[in-house]
Parts: C-alpha cells; structure tokens; sequence
C-alpha cells in the first residue's frame, strides 16, 4: 500500500492515518470540520491536498449513519481501488450501501476493537490498534484486491485480523461493548446526586466500573442507534438478572430463616456466575486468561515514582503484566498493584523491601 485516504479525522480515523504515515503511506485527510483537518495535519497524520488521482484504500470513519453515504460519494467518485469503514457497526451501513447502489465487490465492513473515552484527532495515537483484534467482515462478493488490502492496513497498524459475519459482530459487539457503556452510564449516573461524603468514599471498584462513562454521548448515541435491537435484547436479560438479585437482597433481611437461605443462594448464584463469565476474558496477547498474584506497594504522587518501581522489577527480573492505581482520597500517595506471575510474587515483594518501598498486604 502507497497511498490512502481517511476519510473522518477523529480518534480513530486519525489514529489509523499517523500509524499509516509512520510506515511510510502517504495518507490524505478528509472532515466535514476543516479544523480537525488541520489538527491531524499538524500532529503529522497526513496532508489534507487532495490525491492526484486514485488511492489504493479509501478508509471511511465517520459516525455509523453517515457511512454508506459517505462510502457510495467515494465509490462514485473514483477515488480508491478498494474502501473500508471501520464504524463500530456493520449489518446496517452494508444493507444501506447496497440500497443505495454501491459497489460490494470494492467494499470490505470492517471495526478495530479499540478506543478510549476521549474522541477527536487529539486524543489519536499511532498505537491505538496495537495487538488488538480488527475485525472484518467480508461477503461472497468481496474483492480479492480489497481484502488483502485491509489485511494490509491491520498488519501496518500492528492488529490482528478477525473475520466474523456482519450481524454476528453487531450481536457481539452489543455484548462486550455497548451494553457495557450504558451499564457504566447508570452506575456513574447514581453518584451525580449522591451526598459529596459517599463520593469521596469512591475506590478502585467505582473506578474501574464508571471509567467508559467518560466517554462522549452524542457519539454513543450514533452507535447504539445503529444497533438498538441487540442491546435492547442484552439489556432486557441483565434486567431480569437485576430482578432476581433485588428478590435476593430482600430475602437476605427476611426473619424467615428459609427465605434467608434463598437469598443466599440467589446472591452466591450472581457471583458465581460472574466469575465463571470473567474468566473467559481473554487474557494477555487475547491468550487464555493467566492467574497473577498482586503485589501492592506504597507510592507518593512524585514524578519517577513509577518508573523507579519498574526499574526495581526490571533489576531482579520480575516482569510486570498488569498495573494499576489506587489514588488515596485527600492524600498525594496510593497504592500501585503489581500483577506477576505467582512464582515472581515473593521475589518482587522481598526486592522491593530491600529497596525501601512499602508493601500492603493483600
């Protein structure tokens, strides 16, 4: 691949066109907002003149309901030997595409499994996509040219192709990132009238589950308006879930000693059944999912706090596979949790004894 166009200069467009441009492709940008245009340019993304004749991919991201438009304008224009989206839905823009005449031999669906809670060209990195799953989405019709093309795109982005079918994607993706998304939306949403001393009690778990509910409305809105009916099914099942847990809880607080023991067993059911679910989150590199133990040290909110305890690590050739902070409310100091492997565990715990740091006991 020597050339491209993005088409949409957000968090993934932008992302895509700087990992392009950093392997060599010359990327041309396009936006309806010529001031995003101008931020992607000079965060080195790509040039926004316009190609001098046709590209080889033609890279559509732009909002779910604007792709098959946007992606029969470039098809009738000429202007790529092959186009792609990567809109975070699939079954919809492709039927759309076919309604309005476009070419499905020269159209490949496809969604990297990527993001964050920010959005625009800003927040793109060119290692966005980096070891994460990018699915594709190809028909019997399907180009040869256009498929080893997007496979060429997600090798130069550092991702690893996945080939599903499109209304499978969408059921999967209501699943494992859509519900999700409203979920953490209406756990965070208690805490927006809840007593300022029950949110500075806020932890490590209110963090980790209200984190996506950062993320920006107006753009989850164009998603889930593409794919209503599947998270509307997710939804409906949780809410069945949720249900049955409220019996539960009420049972809990009955005196009737019977009712107490089925809302035990109702309640030991939930959380049996979510770790049973958790643990087929894939794990590191999507391999299987790895038993770490956590080794929590002390750390003060200075600069190199971090890199120190990695260097700490690194001396006695303990690998870190996982990190995360627990801030202290009202204080500059946290917790640092270390995930290693189980044997690893003691020797990183009395290394860094040795070195003077302070470890909490799990």
């Amino acid at each position: 691949m020597r050339t491209a166009l993005v088409v949409g200069t957000g968090l993934i467009g932008t992302s895509a066109a700087l990992a392009l441009t950093g392997r060599g492709v010359r990327v041309h940008l396009r936006d309806i907002d010529p001031e995003r245009v101008r931020t992607a340019t000079a965060l080195g993304a790509g040039t926004d003149a316009e190609p001098e004749g046709r590209v080889d991919l033609a890279i559509v991201a732009v909002p779910p309901a604007h792709v098959a438009r946007t992606l029969a304008d470039v098809q009738r224009g000429g202007l790529a030997r092959g186009c792609i989206d990567v809109a975070s839905v699939k079954g919809g823009p492709r039927r759309e595409l076919t309604e309005l005449g476009g070419d499905l031999a020269g159209y490949l669906g496809s969604h990297p499994m990527s993001g964050k809670e920010q959005n625009g060209p800003l927040a793109a990195t060119a290692d966005l996509f980096e070891g994460r799953p990018w699915v594709l989405t190809p028909t019997a019709d399907t180009d040869t040219e256009v498929l080893n093309l997007a496979l060429e795109l997600i090798a130069l982005c550092g991702a690893v192709p996945v080939v599903m079918d499109a209304d499978a994607h969408d059921r999967a993706v209501a699943l494992v990132s859509h519900t999700p998304q409203l979920l953490s939306s209406m756990i965070a949403a208690r805490l927006e009238a809840a007593d300022e001393t029950a949110v500075r009690l806020c932890g490590q778990g209110i963090r980790d589950v209200t984190r996506i509910a950062a993320s920006d409305p107006a753009m989850w809105v164009e998603i889930l308006s593409a794919n209503p009916g599947p998270v509307a099914d997710i939804l409906a099942d949780v809410a069945t879930d949720l249900d049955e847990a409220v019996r539960a809880l009420r049972a809990l607080g009955s005196a009737d000693e019977e009712k107490r023991g089925g809302g035990v067993a109702g309640i030991e059911s939930v959380l049996r059944r979510g770790n049973s679910g958790r643990a087929r989150v894939p794990g590191k590199h999507g391999q299987a999912p790895a038993s770490y133990r956590t080794v929590a040290v002390l750390i003060s909110d200075r600069p190199g706090e971090l890199a120190r305890i990695f260097a700490d690590a690194g001396a006695v050739g303990v690998n870190i596979e996982d990190v995360r902070i627990e801030h202290a409310t009202g204080q500059q100091a946290g917790h640092v949790q270390l995930m290693v492997e189980p044997g690893a565990a003691s020797v990183l715990e009395t290394a860094l004894r040795e070195r003077g740091w302070s470890l909490r006991q799990q």
